[in-house]
């Protein structure tokens, strides 16, 4: 039962937009996709905690964090069939542990954990928290933005994910992040040339 935590293997670069609320990952994802010609993996939480919310005017439970990890690793899978060059990844399960971790006291349930850690991805965008914090239905932290980026940060060094801060405004957070890309596409063709 637990294979729909799971990865599927795929020919892709996996890069991840990573960091708390408000932090530009969405538009920073699209716009990606969009300059390489490829594919981005949207947020499932966003879509089942706005449905909960409109239905019972309820914010997110422990018991809803396996079902939102299981939509989310569906989304992924089936994302990273359309592309071979590079998926953008709105988050990930390891975000999904960071904000479980944030709001339960600490707690992670074991199943999302095992995932969130043995899941890999070749590049995390850790978004800074010098964007607008913008209000929704869903966000609820603007007090804690300093707070919430060093649980973000600290979680990608204490499980040495391999990691690019990107500050600044979305020109140079773009321009940053294609550099980085630009460098994993190269380092990968010259792989696949020898």
């Amino acid at each position: 039962m637990e294979e729909k935590y799971k990865q599927q293997p795929s020919n892709c670069i996996k890069i991840v937009l990573f960091g708390p609320e408000s932090t530009g990952k969405t538009t920073l994802s699209k716009a990606l996709a969009k300059h390489y010609h490829s594919v981005w993996v949207p947020e499932y939480a966003r879509e089942y905690l706005q449905d909960k919310w409109n239905k019972e005017r309820k914010i997110c439970e422990p018991k809803d964090l396996l079902p939102i990890a299981e939509g989310q690793m569906k989304l992924e899978n089936e994302l990273a069939k359309e592309t071979d060059t590079v998926l953008f990844c709105d988050t990930n399960l390891l975000e999904t542990k960071v904000y479980s971790e944030a709001y339960y006291l600490g707690e992670c349930d074991p199943i999302l954990e095992k995932y969130a850690l043995e899941n890999t991805y070749d590049l995390y965008f850790l978004t800074y928290i010098d964007t607008p914090w913008k209000a929704d239905d869903l966000r609820d932290k603007p007090e804690q933005r300093v707070e919430m980026f060093k649980m973000f940060q600290d979680t990608l060094i204490k499980y040495d994910k391999s990691f690019v801060l990107l500050k600044g405004d979305k020109k140079a957070r773009l321009e940053t992040a294609i550099g980085h890309i630009d460098e994993l596409l190269r380092k990968r063709s010259e792989h696949v040339i020898r």
